[in-house]
């Protein structure tokens, strides 16, 4: 499988590496497990400076939808699994957040579940 990326001037370099690596990651084109190409291999495809693209993994990889695994390289991560770490994150900061405000226990959940039905409706 191929890495199809196209740059333009629609956007920055590194926004459009990011862009399409992550919808062709999250739509399941590149499979979880799928190694990418090195930040010099796929820069010099795609006629870019490394760092760009370093800057793009970079970002993917905050993201949840790449890992990088040393030497053994970088690879499409699977996108459950960064969801659900992020939610963990999210919860624990959220948690230790309102019981510094002192709110009870059904306080701040009630305050949680107000917050999710409010972004989902």
């Amino acid at each position: 499988m191929t890495l199809k990326i196209r740059i333009d001037d629609s956007a920055a370099p590194y926004e459009q590496v990011r862009a399409q690596i992550s919808e062709l990651a999250r739509g399941g084109t590149l499979p979880v497990g799928y190694k990418l190409p090195t930040v010099r291999g796929l820069a010099e495809e795609l006629g870019l400076a490394a760092n760009t693209v370093a800057k793009a993994y970079r970002a993917l990889e905050a993201d949840g939808v790449i890992e990088t695994r040393g030497r053994n390289g970088t690879f499409v991560a699977a996108a459950r699994d960064a969801a659900s770490r992020e939610a963990a994150v999210a919860a624990q900061v959220y948690a230790e957040r309102v019981h510094r405000l002192g709110l009870s226990q059904e306080a701040a959940l009630e305050a949680a579940r107000d917050a999710v039905r409010a972004a989902y409706s």
